[in-house]
């Protein structure tokens, strides 16, 4: 049952979520972001009751079939972001920033960002990094654009740190991590991705900061939490990271009813006369046609 602020009575379509909506969730009820790609998974997002939905650089590995996010761009971002946003979801929707949109500086990422918002429908963007990020944050705040910080483990810099490596295990990482999130709030950020750090660390940061934050692998010591919805849907089979947690297993159902599909058309059991169009007795008659038994009544494309 979504908890969303003010929520409208039982059936009323649900209030939209705003930036200052979710600045307000700062230590109350924990906020649900779910990732969505398409039109299909941001209905079933914002139907199920989320506060956020995040268009993730992710739809590189997990939609198009991409060994990481590197290879994403900001037309793929643009396309899908649009997707998502033509079902005029009541979550909030967030748009990642693709590498090298935002890493060449400030003009390159405000010129971005801004297809995001006004190609795409983003209602705000996520970009990776802590410290050096700052000014590149400024500039989107100063073009009214509300920014989310993403630190911790940053798939963007996968090559830097080794591969997909719990961050902030050290005292100087924590400490660094530390520094990173106070720049980014200083900067102007209005919510806090913490990726794959210590549960210990994200409450740390949790506590400092006066945005919410947003946890995934990070423990239950933020302020929400985000999951993949192709992970939680159980689309993605095979071994999943620790901090997945299967609510469903739809790839099994899926490759069951495709195979049923298949064997039915292979048996000549589909279509059946009921899923077949015929046609009228007058027209068959004209043709010296046979007239069918049962005229086609109802469903689609009559």
């Amino acid at each position: 049952m979504s908890s969303r602020p003010t929520d409208p009575p039982r059936g009323a379509t649900p209030r939209k979520v705003t930036v200052p909506d979710v600045r307000a969730r700062k230590g109350g009820e924990p906020l649900v972001m779910v990732t969505a790609y398409d039109a299909p998974t941001a209905r079933i997002a914002d139907e199920a009751g989320v506060d956020l939905v995040l268009v993730g650089d992710s739809l590189g590995m997990v939609v198009l079939g991409m060994e990481d996010t590197l290879r994403v761009d900001l037309d793929d971002m643009v396309r899908h972001a649009a997707a998502v946003t033509r079902m005029r979801p009541s979550a909030l929707v967030i748009v990642d920033m693709p590498f090298l949109s935002y890493h060449t500086g400030p003009r390159d990422a405000v010129l971005a960002a801004g297809r995001l918002v006004r190609e795409g429908g983003a209602e705000a963007v996520k970009l990776e990094g802590g410290q050096r990020r700052a000014p590149v944050v400024r500039a989107l705040v100063d073009a009214e654009i509300p920014v989310v910080g993403h630190i911790g483990l940053t798939p963007q810099s996968l090559h830097r740190m080794g591969g997909y490596r719990v961050q902030g295990r050290a005292v100087r990482e924590v400490e660094r991590l530390l520094a990173d999130a106070d720049a980014l709030v200083e900067a102007g950020i209005f919510l806090l991705v913490l990726e794959g750090v210590p549960a210990e660390v994200a409450a740390m940061v949790t506590e400092r900061v006066p945005v919410p934050t947003i946890g995934i692998g990070a423990g239950a010591g933020c302020d929400g939490q985000v999951l993949v919805i192709h992970d939680l849907l159980g689309l993605t089979p095979g071994p999943a990271p620790r901090f997945v947690r299967r609510y469903a297993d739809l790839h099994g159902v899926a490759v069951d009813a495709v195979r049923r599909f298949a064997d039915d058309v292979r048996g000549g059991r589909f279509p059946s006369r009921t899923e077949s169009y015929r046609l009228p007795r007058e027209t068959a008659a004209a043709l010296g046609l046979r007239p069918s038994r049962t005229a086609t009544e109802g469903g689609g494309w009559n």
